[in-house]
């Protein structure tokens, strides 16, 4: 067997310490940042529990707004869990309810024997325990939104972890709203890099669709793997971090940061 000359090792050591510099700089520098930020913030006196959770006021009022409406959201998690991550719903309005509908995971339910999977009357654009919610995705219209609702609702009824919740790597509320756009892609669904969860696979084999519905998506277990879709960009899941390139619009994915560039959603109106 050939042995590795001193300079072919010098140049081997080199290549991995500057992959390791190029890891610690996307995965565990935004992360550690996240966390510091929010272990040094002294508005964190009042318990998670009595934190708001009105409207925020981004949700059409369903008494006077005759169109079916679906909107997607995502919010920083409950106490340290949101310094890294989100979690994600989605709110439905057919056109002749006068009220909306949420369609989410809730992983204490679980503790009670039920389903994780809750479709039921709710505020649309609720403040998740203080944290604002940012709308990922909004979709208006008449009869083929009104079809969409359905199948939304047929695929959340249809949902493969009914009875296991995971934060970490999943499956999770991002698993389930990432399935939800996998199943239908009309909702074109670009979730932030914070929706640890949602590269957790759904469909049983390591090759799947992204959440956007268009593209592919290599993922081991949601531990390891690799995005590239016209709606999300080029992503690459490590340990169930989340870093990439959107370029529609241009931005950085970080985990644990989100964004940097454009804005974190865009709206979708159908005619």
């Amino acid at each position: 067997m050939k042995k590795i000359g001193p300079h072919r090792r010098r140049r081997i050591l080199r290549h991995l310490l500057r992959w390791a510099l190029v890891v610690f700089t996307l995965y565990f520098l935004p992360v550690g940042y996240q966390l510091a930020v929010y272990y040094l913030d002294q508005d964190r006196t009042v318990p998670w529990w009595s934190q708001r959770r009105d409207s925020s006021a981004q949700a059409p009022d369903p008494a006077i707004t005759r169109d079916a409406i679906i909107q997607v959201y995502a919010a920083r998690a409950v106490r340290w869990r949101g310094a890294l991550g989100v979690h994600t719903w989605i709110a439905t309005k057919r056109p002749d309810e006068s009220y909306y509908q949420r369609v989410e995971v809730m992983g204490f339910a679980l503790r009670w024997g039920n389903q994780s999977v809750r479709i039921r009357t709710g505020t649309p654009d609720q403040y998740w325990f203080g944290s604002r919610p940012l709308l990922l995705r909004e979709i208006r219209g008449g009869e083929e939104v009104n079809q969409l609702i359905d199948r939304i609702h047929h695929a959340a009824r249809n949902y493969p972890y009914t009875r296991r919740y995971a934060i970490w790597p999943g499956p999770n509320s991002n698993t389930f709203t990432a399935h939800i756009g996998r199943t239908v892609p009309e909702l074109s669904l670009d979730l932030p890099s914070t929706a640890i969860g949602k590269d957790y696979p759904t469909g049983g084999g390591l090759v799947q669709t992204p959440p956007s519905g268009k593209g592919l998506q290599l993922t081991f277990g949601g531990l390891l793997g690799l995005l590239v879709a016209p709606e999300e960009g080029v992503e690459v899941n490590l340990l169930g971090l989340t870093a990439g390139i959107d370029l529609s619009p241009p931005a950085i994915k970080l985990p644990g940061v989100g964004r940097i560039g454009y804005p974190d959603f865009a709206r979708s109106v159908l005619p």
